[in-house]
């Protein structure tokens, strides 16, 4: 039946759909089906010399959720008296340790952060699969509360990068949103595909829904970073995901749709931050979603930024972007973003037919094999 399925179903649905398909979809496709795997690829082991690099850092708590799921997080507390709480998300196949080179910078102003493992992500449950967006979304929503709870005197504000981005806007345009001191959005990841860029993928997932892949399929180059250790972390780390389940990857292009829709609904304070050397998440795809964002949104441009910004070797301007925004919210951002988004959309960056861009989804992790192999640290 499989063999049929193939023959008549999806082989002819990769034809019909390799003229209009995004390019980052269509040559993985086919290699997909000669060379799936189910097993997860063992964690690698660093130099001896950065053995620190491959450290599993245990959690300082755990979030217990209503249907009977605990989340560990890492937490960083405030050097004094904190001022504001971080509700900390990571992205796809990204953990806890997202946030670990970064929160000693807000620890210093006074500001605690709490960054817990999404569900299906680092030690949460159901690591590798894909627990739906509704699901996600009600975790946020139940650690805002229970942080709320514990801190009722404390500003709550919400950041998440990447996929936690995504999470973020589809809990900020509900009706009944939490009411938080602010939404920080790290480069969403937010695409509105069309039907025949999606095609492939939701054939391929229902037919071999736990089929991993790695985006060594892709015959590209991306560049999520330019901190070298940063991204040798990340590959290093035992949290990290080396490989994608089809219904995962399917489950992160409906939140990524998703998310594209919600942006006219956000809700209360939003800071939204883009670098302009995003490969991820290209200026096709960002633009119309930062268009569509209530006037309020404040929209922040980091020249040069890639598509992990916090992690970028000139993260320190996001990370001042953020306390700024969050301790001064009246004035210009420090890195100078504000004004740097008009003359940026000017260019017309966002026209369409812009998001046809040979690119990759922000989920392969090929890109760090090739990195790790190439520039050996």
């Amino acid at each position: 039946m499989q063999h049929f399925l193939r023959k008549h179903v999806v082989w002819p649905a990769f034809r019909r759909c390799l003229r209009g398909a995004a390019p980052f979809l269509a040559p993985g496709a086919f290699g997909l089906l000669s060379a799936c795997s189910t097993v997860m690829p063992p964690v690698p082991r660093p130099p001896a010399r950065f053995a620190q690099l491959g450290q599993l850092v245990p959690p300082q708590t755990f979030f217990a959720l209503s249907d009977g799921a605990k989340l560990p997080a890492r937490v960083w507390p405030s050097a004094s008296r904190p001022h504001a709480i971080l509700l900390a998300l990571h992205g796809f196949n990204d953990s806890r340790d997202a946030w670990e080179s970064v929160a000693p910078f807000f620890t210093a102003h006074a500001i605690t952060v709490i960054a817990p493992d999404q569900r299906g992500f680092g030690q949460a449950p159901r690591r590798g699969g894909w627990a739906g967006t509704a699901r996600m979304v009600a975790d946020v929503r139940e650690e805002a509360a229970q942080l709320q709870q514990a801190y009722p005197q404390i500003p709550l504000y919400l950041v998440g990068e990447s996929m936690g981005g995504a999470v973020l806007m589809q809990l900020m345009a509900q009706p009944d949103a939490p009411v938080v001191a602010g939404t920080i959005l790290l480069a969403p990841a937010v695409w509105h595909f069309g039907w025949a860029e999606d095609l492939p993928l939701r054939v391929l997932s229902q037919m071999f829904p736990d089929a991993l892949v790695t985006g060594r399929e892709l015959p590209v180059h991306v560049v999520a970073s330019d901190n070298r250790m940063a991204l040798a972390r990340l590959y290093y780390d035992p949290l990290t995901l080396r490989a994608t389940r089809l219904k995962a990857l399917q489950g992160l292009v409906t939140l990524m749709k998703q998310a594209a829709q919600a942006a006219p609904h956000l809700r209360g304070r939003v800071l939204s931050v883009y670098g302009d050397k995003d490969q991820l998440v290209p200026p096709g795809a960002m633009v119309p979603v930062w268009e569509a964002m209530p006037g309020a949104t404040r929209r922040d441009l980091i020249p040069g930024g890639h598509h992990l910004l916090l992690r970028d070797r000139q993260g320190g301007r996001v990370m001042q972007d953020i306390l700024s925004w969050i301790t001064t919210p009246e004035t210009w951002l420090p890195s100078g973003g504000d004004s740097a988004v008009s003359a940026w959309l000017a260019t017309g960056v966002g026209e369409a037919g812009a998001e046809k861009q040979s690119v990759p989804l922000p989920v392969l992790p090929a890109t760090l094999d090739r990195l790790m192999l190439e520039q050996s640290p």
